[in-house]
């Protein structure tokens, strides 16, 4: 397994073991890992700290440019405003856990030129099918339903 995929989903875990929902995301710029983060959603009584936030946030201010080079991986497939995040700093390249549970705006991402690379990632499957199956209210919640 790729080892930033692995790092992603470490914290998922990380946030399933707080009380919230699954989700881990990374941001690497030239193979180094520059932030970290998980869907906190739930712990922070936050309405936008999904994990693909939540890792840009822990990256803090970057240059532009650093954004430009850098790949963000995500276990879930990024919903419209984690999407309009990645496409504000221009990162030109994502790498999905899966997309089964969930399909996000990916086709906004391609449109944008974003490489888009799903890897239906059979642990991240399952990890989010258990979640949805004992959390359906949370996860609605999540999703926007």
């Amino acid at each position: 397994m790729d080892k930033f995929l692995k790092a992603a989903i470490e914290q998922a875990q990380k946030g399933r073991k707080e009380g919230g929902i699954p989700i881990g995301s990374v941001l690497v710029h030239q193979g180094n890992i520059l932030g970290k983060g998980h869907n906190r959603r739930v712990q922070n009584n936050s309405v936008i700290l999904h994990a693909e936030m939540d890792a840009l946030e822990n990256a803090g201010r970057l240059p532009a440019k650093v954004y430009r080079e850098s790949v963000l991986y995500t276990t879930l497939s990024p919903c419209p405003m984690c999407t309009g995040a990645i496409l504000l700093y221009k990162i030109p390249k994502i790498i999905i856990g899966e997309n089964t549970s969930f399909m996000g705006a990916e086709n906004l991402l391609k449109d944008h030129g974003v490489e888009v690379i799903v890897l239906n990632d059979e642990e991240c499957i399952q990890m989010m099918n258990d979640f949805i199956k004992e959390n359906p209210g949370l996860w609605n919640e999540d999703i926007g339903e």
